[in-house]
């Protein structure tokens, strides 16, 4: 690696401007504009998460004091902020989202390898959806509730190594379930949802496409059963039975038999249940799988702690989508770079020392390297080494 280059542009060079460009073409984003391209704004943005930027004058501000590097990190142009607020509001945010997508088809098979938590061959994905909570008077498109604004964002993510494989940003009033009709389930996988994602006419299309499903069920389903199997209760699973659903319309929607697992909790003296149409794998696999959809909690958690998703530099649903589809491309990345170079840092190292290093002519794996990191990684048996909080 070129000593002489700036950590920034070494981590950039990790991106394919030519994947870039192909983004850019599909949605005409360089037309009508002068000077400042789609490839200088996402490195605007790029900083601004690497860097904790808090507004627009702040971004402007740490760049014009930096401006004798910007060439040398990649910019064309100077950075303004008025021009950078222009850009976020009427720039095609699927541009952003496209090239967040090209960076996922390189990272998964990256960390496919990577320990789930649960002992399974299969493909394992977590659905679930966080709320983005923004300011009515400023975002009005976003009307939540009476007197708040907010988005949601709708996330398929695969447990190994946590990685995004589908996020769809919507306003808050869509209902979760809504977006099992956005999702082509992948044959043989395993998907775990929580029991807002209850809906059998599209749990069952997972059937049809010979993938699984493990979502905890809710009290008012009303299931009848036909055999009870053995269990180890010494395990904290309490009962695996094989139902059928008995109300008309749900029966309908789902003519197959259920499995129900019972499951009890010792950590937080809860029992649960669940349902799922695979019936090979153990019973307290099945819970296990339930337990590890945590982890997409904790993907959520560590985003907004982490990326700047939480304050918006626009107003208009371009802004916020651009900015949020910016910062998971970022966080995916750090990722790659984490892999790629071979480091144990987590994530939260890794964009911590990226903060004060951007502008130092440092080997990027040098400036990365923590030689204390495996002190601080999450136990890879049970949660994602990826963060570190």
């Amino acid at each position: 690696m070129n000593a002489g280059r700036t950590v920034f542009s070494q981590l950039i060079s990790y991106l394919s401007h030519n994947e870039f460009q192909k983004c850019v073409a599909r949605y005409d984003g360089d037309a009508r504009w002068r000077g400042f391209s789609c490839w200088d704004q996402y490195l605007t943005m790029a900083f601004v998460q690497l860097t904790y930027r808090e507004s627009l004058r702040d971004i402007e501000a740490c760049l014009r004091a930096m401006g004798g590097k910007l060439y040398h990190m990649g910019f064309h142009s100077k950075v303004a902020r008025s021009t950078l607020a222009d850009a976020n509001e009427s720039r095609d945010w699927r541009i952003y989202a496209d090239f967040a997508r090209v960076l996922i088809r390189i990272a998964r098979p990256l960390y496919a390898r990577d320990p789930m938590g649960v002992d399974l061959d299969q493909s394992l994905y977590a659905l679930d959806s966080t709320t983005i909570d923004l300011c009515l008077s400023l975002f009005p498109w976003a009307r939540f509730r009476k007197h708040k604004a907010a988005v949601k964002m709708h996330t398929l993510l695969d447990l190994h190594g946590s990685i995004p494989t589908f996020i769809r940003i919507t306003d808050g009033t869509v209902h979760d379930v809504n977006i099992l009709d956005e999702i082509v389930p992948e044959a043989g996988a395993f998907y775990v949802m929580d029991r807002g994602y209850i809906d059998f006419e599209r749990l069952y299309v997972f059937t049809l496409c010979s993938a699984f499903f493990v979502v905890r069920t809710k009290e008012n389903v009303l299931l009848q059963r036909r055999y009870s199997h053995p269990v180890d209760k010494s395990t904290g699973v309490r009962s695996d039975q094989t139902v059928i659903l008995t109300a008309i319309d749900s029966a309908k929607a789902y003519p197959d038999a259920l499995r129900r697992v019972s499951y009890h909790d010792a950590e937080t003296d809860k029992r649960l249940k669940f349902l799922t149409n695979n019936f090979v794998l153990p019973a307290l696999t099945i819970a296990h799988i339930y337990k590890a959809r945590w982890q997409v909690e904790l993907f959520f958690k560590w985003i907004k702690q982490h990326l700047r998703i939480k304050a918006f530099y626009g107003t208009s649903p371009n802004a916020v989508k651009t900015q949020i589809w910016i910062a998971v491309s970022v966080y995916v990345l750090v990722a790659i770079v984490r892999k790629q170079l071979g480091l144990d840092a987590s994530l939260y190292q890794i964009l911590q020392i990226l903060s004060i290093t951007l502008f130092e002519k440092t080997p990027i794996l040098q400036a990365l390297q923590a030689p204390d990191s495996q002190d601080n990684l999450l136990d890879p048996g049970n949660q994602m080494i990826l963060f570190d909080f």
